[in-house]
Parts: C-alpha cells; structure tokens; sequence
C-alpha cells in the first residue's frame, strides 16, 4: 500500500473563473470540507501533479492558496468540532 499524505488545501481567488476551475481540479484529489477547503490524501506523485497543477492555474498576484501538509504524529494531533476527523478513503479491491 502506497503512503499518503493529510494534505489540507484552502484558497481565497476572487476570479469566479479560475475558482471554479480550482475547485473542480482539487474535487479530483479530496473531499470537499469547507467552503474553500479541502482534505487530500496524496501520494508523493499525486502531490507533485497536483503542485504542478496549482501552480499553473493559479494566478499569483491575486490568488492566494495555502498548503498544509500533515506528517502522521500532526494528523493524530487534528482536532474537529461539529464532523468526523479526516479519513483515509477505503479502497477496495476485487
């Protein structure tokens, strides 16, 4: 089994255009959480596509997005009020 990564996402982009378009590409690596956050369990290779992804669809004079990527000891240590801590998605194999 591949190691992930608890990779929090938020974003604050004003263009309606270019959020969506961020919203949608972040909706193919996590779950949706809050209204500009997402949780993300990534592999080192999803993390770098994804990095790269960010990057070229962003616009970094007006965008702003911040990335929190949690080491297993820190995703003990999340602490949620009002929904379930983040959660590996199960995958099954058949």
């Amino acid at each position: 089994m591949k190691t992930t990564t608890l990779t929090i996402i938020t974003y604050d982009i004003s263009n309606n255009k270019r959020r969506t378009k961020l919203h949608k590409l972040l909706k193919g690596y996590g779950q949706w959480t809050q209204y500009s956050v997402f949780e993300c369990f990534l592999t080192d290779k999803d993390w770098v596509r994804l990095n790269h992804e960010l990057h070229e669809l962003c616009d970094a004079s007006e965008d702003s997005v911040r990335i929190y990527r949690l080491c297993g000891n820190c995703r003990e240590n999340v602490e949620t009020i009002g929904g379930a801590k983040p959660q590996e998605p199960e995958v099954f194999l058949v």
